[in-house]
């Protein structure tokens, strides 16, 4: 009888799933059929002609205004930023407002990990949600078949910590009305008590923090609490895309034989009334979900727009057409801007909510892109419209950090968006008026995908979808600056930033030795260091092994290929005991102290006070130089600053799917700060701002090794530099400094011969030890497969170079810049000429 019962069990479910999946078709179709349905009545109608009067009545068409009286504080890189974050969040007193594209719950704000067990940030959040603040957070609802993000993962685990957690995932892509295939919610942003709020390109995710030094090696063979990156943190997209991430100690690279991908970001926090325009962005996507998804959940309150009417009557916000409806049932919590009377109310604020005003000397105006998809509105793209702006009214010079850089020179082609077009028009313009004017592109080497670069489809659409935008296909930049009769090389180029190290990992003469006594291998040490850290786990994989993917030579020396590379299963301790006894077991075998030996010399590449020969290496000199590795330094910063006076941060790419509105949901701010210093530009006296000159000069210190490296260790656990405080404290004023006046001119002959002549320098010194790709020695598809070395990706090219001659050519490596490589197969046509490129492929957009 339990078989027939079982069998109407099965039928039941069966027949629930067939009546779900038909009932979600229906209501796809609907939607594939009725895409205007938001906007077709008289009363939507009207509410989108609000909206639109707002859009029209300010600059860049956007939703919000600009405001002054803002303070607002630049962050380079995880390691500063992070820490930064930690402390603004740690200040909530009432509510926090998180919108990322993948968040892991499991990411150290601080490090190393081991001496700041509570600063994860699930149990920070914990930690509030406890004293009674409200954590309501927005995560992109991913397409499981092709991205690894498990937003299910950050959901039921934040929710999980507290009945004041709420985490609502959207879009919704098979089976909804409203179904989404191919975009993303990308913005970035945290916001504390409608106060402080940050926003720029760093998602709190996994693979992000990161120090200005960019180490790619993190093996600590007998301490392993110095350990940077625990568990899926020390990861490498281009070996290995993450796997598994609500499983936190699986699917590692061996740290012994594989560099992590380093990470270059910036990230700003600010403070003031700006924050009620991000507020009310936070405010609007919230609601429309909630409408969309999560009606009937009372988890799920409606949040009130938080803007004191009474005291700013004039506000754009009263015409809102839904501030009325939001009052009436909606959270309305404390807001600190828009105020009656004097600045004496602020006497009730606490302590860390309070800032003078006068230092509030920064203009910002935040800008989107949004649509019906992802918001509910008609297509806003002011962020595409602020940067078409600010480029046509440069006057001097033009910054550009950013992952992508996919752009148009004409209209009515597959890329729709005209940045291409606005550098071209303002640099042709430059050049008939004899005018000296300089444009500075950083972006990756290539898009951060796992894969030959031969066979992988989709990075080869990128590429080529780059290289119409930078050089090939008609018209590009470059041809059509050279079509009118100029050297475009003269105005604008294209650079990478590229990072060495070398893993302290002498296997056979010492970690063999270790394993043998113990019965332990590495590896099992590297998964109990992971457990040791996760805490509480899901009982439903405790038997689960965790696979350790070390790669084998390939042809392709940049990433694996197929199945080249080795599978070690290793099985997990089950409580965090056993991992602390594997460790204490594993460390008191070594036959040596390692003291001498350094676990990472990357930072050779910036101010240090030693050299890269000092550093000492117990094991035999093949082994060392099976330890020295090179990858990438992967660019995701989305950064635009003119002449030093103005800057476009956020979270949107420079490519379709962030500008053009329609797409991916993106957030930029705008910033031009009043406090203004003395500067150069173009060998004479210039004023310029603040913020964007220090942020500038910040970033080209540390691409050019300006700086002094940035360790991480436990004997630096007690420092706290400027930079790792979020506003209102300010940085340290460096603007004096012998670094600063050498990057302060932009223009000055001599800051050309010294950018341009570090990022030649590292470009020959990478090529000869490692022959990496792309490269621009590399034109064709049979040079590729010539020049690529038959090595393990990212070793040593030179099986017979010598450990003294690769110590004394790195040595001379100065940061991270190197040359763009624009000419990596220029003589293969089909990556950037065909049907491929038609405005007609209905899969491109996805890629560009």
């Amino acid at each position: 009888m339990s078989f027939f019962k079982n069998l109407g069990h099965i039928h039941a479910n069966v027949s629930a799933t067939i009546e779900k999946v038909a009932g979600g078709t229906v209501k796809e179709l609907k939607g594939l059929f009725d895409s205007d349905h938001r906007h077709d009545d008289p009363e939507e109608k009207a509410r989108d002609a609000a909206r639109t009067k707002i859009l029209e009545a300010h600059r860049f068409k956007s939703f919000s205004t600009e405001r002054d009286g803002n303070i607002c504080k630049w962050h380079v890189d995880g390691h500063d930023f992070m820490w930064a974050l930690s402390e603004l969040i740690d200040s909530a007193k009432e509510q926090i407002c998180i919108m990322d594209w993948w968040l892991s719950p499991e990411l150290y704000l601080r490090r190393p990990p081991a001496l700041h067990p509570q600063w994860r940030l699930d149990r920070l959040l914990e930690k509030k949600a406890k004293q009674g603040v409200k954590v309501n957070v927005i995560v992109y609802k991913e397409v499981t078949q092709t991205m690894t993000m498990s937003s299910k993962h950050t959901k039921d685990a934040l929710e999980d910590l507290h009945p004041n957690v709420a985490c609502m995932r959207h879009p919704d892509h098979i089976g909804s009305k409203d179904s989404i295939q191919f975009w993303s919610h990308h913005e970035k942003v945290v916001i504390v008590d409608y106060h402080y709020a940050s926003i720029g390109g760093l998602d709190l995710c996994f693979g992000r923090w990161d120090t200005h030094s960019h180490p790619l090696a993190d093996a600590h063979v007998t301490e392993h609490d110095r350990t940077l990156f625990p568990g899926q943190d020390y990861n490498n997209a281009r070996v290995l895309d993450f796997q598994k991430v609500e499983r936190y100690v699986s699917n590692q690279l061996s740290t012994l034989e594989t560099g992590r991908m380093p990470w270059h970001d910036v990230h700003m926090t600010i403070v003031g009334p700006t924050v009620l325009d991000i507020a009310q962005h936070f405010i609007e996507r919230w609601n429309e979900i909630k409408k969309r998804k999560y009606a009937e959940l009372e988890r799920y309150t409606w949040l009130a727009l938080p803007h004191n009417l009474a005291a700013a009557p004039n506000e754009a916000i009263s015409s809102h057409p839904d501030l009325e409806v939001w009052q009436q049932r909606g959270v309305k919590y404390k807001e600190r801007f828009l105020r009656h009377g004097s600045y004496d109310e602020q006497e009730e604020d606490p302590e860390d909510h309070k800032h003078d005003p006068n230092m509030g000397t920064c203009r910002v105006q935040v800008c989107r892109s949004i649509s019906d998809w992802s918001h509910g509105y008609l297509p806003e793209h002011s962020i595409q419209n602020a940067y078409i702006q600010l480029i046509s009214e440069a006057k001097h010079f033009i910054y550009i950090e950013n992952q992508f850089f996919i752009s148009n020179t004409k209209t009515g082609a597959a890329v729709v968006n005209q940045i291409a077009g606005a550098l071209v028009e303002r640099i042709l313009r430059a050049a008939k008026d004899g005018q000296k004017f300089k444009v500075i592109v950083v972006i990756p080497e290539v898009p951060a995908f796992a894969g030959d670069i031969k066979d992988a489809s989709a990075l080869q659409i990128i590429l080529g979808a780059q290289w119409r935008t930078i050089n090939r296909g008609g018209d590009s930049i470059m041809e059509k600056i050279r079509e009118a009769g100029y050297n475009p090389e003269d105005y604008i180029r294209w650079y990478h930033l590229r990072a060495y190290d070398r893993i302290n990992g002498p296997y056979h003469t010492f970690i063999k030795e270790m394993e043998e006594k113990t019965g332990i291998t590495f590896h099992q040490a590297q998964v109990a260091l992971a457990r040791k850290w996760i805490g509480k786990i899901d009982e439903s994989w405790v038997q689960e092994d965790v696979a350790i993917k070390a790669p084998l030579p390939t042809k392709d020396g940049l990433v694996e290929e197929g199945n080249a590379s080795k599978i070690e299963p290793v099985k997990y301790p089950e409580t965090e005991e056993e991992a602390d006894q594997i460790l204490a077991k594993f460390e008191a075998a070594a036959s040596r102290k390692d003291d001498d030996v350094s676990d990472s010399v990357g930072h050779h590449a910036m101010q240090d006070t030693t050299a890269l020969h000092d550093e000492r290496w117990l094991g035999d000199e093949a082994e060392e130089r099976e330890c020295y590795i090179t990858e990438l330094l992967y660019i995701h910063s989305k950064l635009l600053i003119v002449d030093d006076l103005r800057v476009i941060m956020g979270s949107a790419n420079l490519n379709d799917r962030s500008q053009k509105g329609d797409g991916d949901s993106e957030i930029a701010l705008v910033v031009e700060d009043q406090d203004m210093i003395n500067s150069r530009m173009n060998g004479k006296p210039y004023k310029a701002a603040r913020f964007a000159a220090t942020l500038r000069r910040a970033l080209f210190k540390e691409h050019l090794g300006l700086i002094k490296p940035q360790h991480c260790e436990p004997e630096t656990k007690d420092i706290v530099t400027s930079y790792m405080t979020p506003v209102p404290h300010p940085h340290k004023d460096t603007t004096m400094s012998k670094e600063d006046s050498l990057v302060a001119d932009p223009l000055s002959d001599d800051f050309d011969q010294l950018w341009n002549g570090t990022a030649h320098k590292n470009t020959q010194i990478f090529s000869e030890i490692f022959k990496y790709v792309p490269s621009n020695n590399v034109r064709s598809w049979k040079q590729y497969e010539n020049y690529v070395p038959k090595v393990k990706a990212g070793h040593v090219g030179h099986a017979d170079m010598p450990v003294s001659e690769i110590k004394d050519k790195l040595n001379k490596v100065q940061g991270h810049l190197i040359e763009g490589a624009v000419d990596f197969l220029v003589e293969e046509k089909e990556i950037v000429e065909g049907v491929r490129w038609s405005s007609y492929d209905p899969t491109l957009p996805i890629y560009i």
